[in-house]
């Protein structure tokens, strides 16, 4: 009898600014070359990096060393990258890991990584050879709105499964549980933490995949508010954002500051005041959904250390978790997101709509633009940005949920 045929293995081209040690390229490219921990066992994805192309190489540069060790080349141009050495598109997925560098930083903060740059020239390649493949691209899809709609359009346009995003969707959480698809979510509040453009991306994108999945799915922003320092709090006894949801976040905290490290005793950071002391720069992110629901991001820097969540549901139920992070250097939830990856190139269809890292991206951009112009409120007629979540859970672990 003969033995059945073997499967080919999927080859790979990555597209990144750097390669480096504690680099995204770094963290997730090894997922590729070396294996990730996965389900108890170390997994190793069906899948060879064959090609790379990097568009800086600072001191402590990593790809000719990774390319020697594991057999792959480094090429001058994304065409050739994508090309691996013939005349045609010699690979099954690319994956753009534009985080890192040294690149300009424009008038909003952002720092101008080529993301869109990167994937201008990956279309160019797939029209060229009217053929494509999957696509990833690390966190924001770009720091324009208008540069990722033109990004998701190409892919709608060319019709190639296209990822993008954080880790934090679908990292692990604490506990792990998940919005009901369809909920009557009322309002919601995020708690985040580190510097703008890049965590507060993080954030924005975790508290996305959560209401995502309210009845009728997302439908758009209308407007949306970027306000700091004490007009935070002053939003807060307004009733622009809520206590008792920022209560029920907080409550999902591990990493929490202030007089309970001291002396033992906990401490209602919400109600006490407390807060307000320990966070010397709060913001937050006013956003006014299309819909009616209303939702914050707080970012906190000396409060917390970590990512939570709540909403209140209809019927006053309270709904919270946190974003759960294992710590440096292994970077583990990074092996959540290739996971991801490693699915959508396997099987031609992302797990999860594009459209998620648009709207992360675009109200990121809107929110910073706010601040650019004095924390004004911003209508936002251009994100009209409708989809519909999964309707299976993607975070670490979710599979195990009773």
């Amino acid at each position: 009898m003969a033995e059945p045929e073997k499967t080919p293995r999927k080859r790979l081209a990555i597209v990144t600014t750097i390669w480096k040690y504690l680099s995204h390229a770094q963290h997730m490219g090894d997922r590729f070359l070396v294996g990730y921990p996965w389900n108890g066992r170390w997994h190793r994805p069906a899948m060879d990096v064959v090609s790379l192309y990097v568009d800086q190489r600072p001191e402590g540069d990593q790809s000719e060393l990774r390319a020697r060790e594991f057999g792959f080349r480094v090429f001058p141009t994304i065409a050739e990258a994508l090309r691996a050495g013939s005349d045609k598109l010699a690979v099954d997925g690319v994956l753009v890991i534009g985080e890192h560098g040294d690149y300009p930083v424009n008038d909003k903060g952002q720092i101008q990584y080529p993301r869109y740059e990167f994937f201008e020239q990956i279309v160019k390649v797939f029209e060229a050879e009217g053929r494509s493949v999957p696509v990833f691209n690390d966190k924001h899809l770009s720091y324009s709105h208008e540069k990722a709609a033109k990004m998701v359009a190409a892919s709608k346009r060319l019709g190639f499964p296209m990822l993008a995003g954080s880790s934090l969707p679908v990292s692990w959480r604490l506990p792990p549980v998940e919005v009901p698809l369809d909920a009557h979510i009322e309002e919601a509040l995020m708690v985040g933490v580190g510097s703008s453009d890049p965590m507060d991306y993080h954030a924005l994108e975790a508290m996305q995949c959560m209401l995502e999945r309210r009845r009728n799915g997302e439908t758009g922003v209308k407007a949306l508010q970027l306000i700091q320092g004490p007009a935070v709090w002053q939003a807060g006894k307004d009733g622009r954002w809520s206590r008792r949801l920022l209560e029920a976040a907080l409550a999902r905290s591990t990493s929490r500051s202030g007089k309970s490290l001291v002396d033992g005793r906990t401490q209602d950071l919400a109600h006490s005041g407390e807060l307000e002391e320990l966070v010397k720069d709060p913001a937050a992110y006013l956003i006014e959904y299309r819909d009616g629901l209303r939702a914050t991001l707080l970012m906190i820097n000396g409060a917390v250390q970590d990512f939570t969540f709540a909403c209140r549901l209809r019927g006053d139920e309270i709904f919270s978790t946190q974003f759960l992070l294992p710590v440096l250097p292994n970077v583990a939830y990074s092996t959540c997101l290739m996971n991801k990856v490693e699915e959508m190139i396997a099987t031609g269809v992302a797990p999860y709509p594009v459209e998620r890292t648009q709207m992360a991206s675009s109200i990121l951009d809107w929110c910073l633009e706010s601040k650019n112009r004095g924390n004004i409120r911003l209508d936002t007629p251009a994100l009209d940005i409708r989809y519909r979540a999964p309707k299976r859970s993607q975070f670490g672990g979710a599979e195990e949920m009773v």
